[in-house]
């Protein structure tokens, strides 16, 4: 599977993670100018009250212009509820956020609220960089309440609120609908690696394309693989599974690769940025459900959601993910920042502005007031809703201080591997080094 579809959020994601890819491919060229934003968009500020009461705050997230243009509407709705709150807003593509977060946090002024994903949150916790929100939600300036599947608790570090969600999102099998069709394979929810390997040889054999895009890199999928056998990819302090446990997963990998039941990385980096399902060399790949809009965009088939394979027919692994509002420990206006927020994860007119741009919607009220009708983003929901009734879904765990590196790490090093650069044997030892470095800083 190209790397960049296994990042979060963030989309995403899919360096994600939490990433969007869809994000990254439109977010080339991005700025402030192009929306006609100059007035409301920046940086600056002294952060301080004006003479009649009315406060700024800085809000930045990352993103293209779509999304932009999105969350400026519902700034506007904002701006009507609290016209003495005025929000600066800033936007760029996934990495240059993040650079330009670093270089803002090391001196001391990070915007006062911003988009963030669970790989960033103790890392910066341990920057003291994050405000913990549980005051403002014991002052009632924040609700924790009425969200999804549990979702309030996603950005719980060690008893500390760090980031509250904006939308969720879970692993998928994405699917062309006529290859699985033609190959008679039919994908249920329970079904087993084994049933998984049966039916990429089938769609390889019926319908003369690789099963799956390849696994090398996706970080997120090999998680919910450990999960369900007892492990995880992450613990609270560090890695969550051996050299042996991805010399086995890498190997596999490879293997497929060599039998055609995987796409050839090199052809699939030939293609990019279109992903192998659309570009029809793969009749189906991982990635986050939200990601999904994508290839209806790109091919010319039909695509679904399909469930995750299971290592003892019940188990996925699987939890819902998101994107999340993180405040910073330096704002001069933590009430304001806290009702910022609350604004957005809970208004119903917000998320009949966003959709699913930055996954499902977090709250049930949300949920509710947005009511996607194509069929697309009425899969993405259908989805959702069947990992909550067939009770699947488990708590995240804990991303140690550095995880956003040993993922960037994973997914470079996966693809080298791909494209021949590495052995397996070589590409494990370079993860696994990369990874005790950043994990000890």
């Amino acid at each position: 599977m190209q790397a960049a579809a296994t990042l979060r959020g963030g989309s995403t994601v899919r360096t994600s993670r939490n990433v969007e890819r869809r994000t990254i491919l439109k977010a080339a060229g991005a700025t402030a100018a192009t929306l006609g934003l100059a007035a409301t968009t920046g940086c600056g500020g002294d952060g301080g009250a004006s003479a009649d009461g009315t406060v700024t705050i800085r809000y930045a997230w990352w993103g293209a212009e779509d999304r932009a243009e999105r969350i400026n509407k519902t700034i506007e709705l904002f701006h009507k509820k609290y016209p003495k709150i005025k929000v600066k807003t800033d936007f760029q593509p996934y990495t240059d956020f993040w650079k330009k977060f670093n270089t803002q946090a090391s001196g001391g002024n990070p915007p006062d609220v911003f988009q963030n994903a669970i790989g960033f949150l103790r890392k910066y916790d341990a920057k003291n960089v994050l405000l913990d929100l549980n005051e403002q939600v014991e002052a009632g300036n924040l609700s924790m309440a009425g969200f999804r599947a549990g979702l309030e608790k996603f950005g719980e570090i060690d008893g500390k609120l760090l980031g509250v969600p904006v939308g969720s999102n879970s692993m998928a099998l994405v699917i062309d609908k006529p290859v699985y069709t033609k190959a008679g394979v039919k994908p249920e929810q329970g079904w087993t690696w084994d049933d998984f390997d049966a039916a990429m040889k089938k769609i390889r054999d019926r319908a003369g394309r690789a099963g799956d895009s390849g696994m090398y890199g996706v970080m997120y999928l090999y998680d919910l693989y450990l999960r369900q056998n007892g492990k995880a990819f992450f613990t609270e302090d560090g890695l969550g599974f051996t050299e042996a446990d991805l010399t086995d997963w890498w190997t596999k990998a490879e293997k497929g690769v060599q039998e055609g039941v995987y796409a050839d990385a090199k052809k699939v980096a030939q293609i990019k940025p279109k992903s192998a399902v659309s570009a029809e060399l793969a009749g189906g790949e991982f990635t986050w459900d939200n990601f999904t809009v994508r290839y209806t965009s790109e091919g010319k088939s039909e695509y679904g959601l399909a469930p995750i394979p299971t290592t003892d027919g019940k188990k996925t692994g699987q939890y819902l993910g998101s994107l999340m509002l993180s405040a910073s420990r330096r704002t001069e206006h933590p009430k304001e920042v806290a009702q910022f927020i609350d604004f957005m994860v809970h208004d119903p007119e917000v998320a009949k502005i966003m959709g699913y741009d930055r996954g499902v919607p977090a709250t049930q009220a949300q949920f509710d007031a947005f009511q996607p009708t194509d069929e697309v983003n009425k899969g993405i929901a259908a989805y959702e809703t069947s990992l909550v009734e067939a009770g699947v879904l488990e708590p995240i765990t804990p991303h140690p201080n550095g995880a956003d590196i040993c993922e960037a790490a994973f997914l470079r090093i996966a693809e080298e591997l791909a494209l021949g650069k590495r052995s397996v044997g070589e590409a494990v030892k370079q993860f696994f080094t990369e990874s005790k470095t950043a994990l000890a800083g």
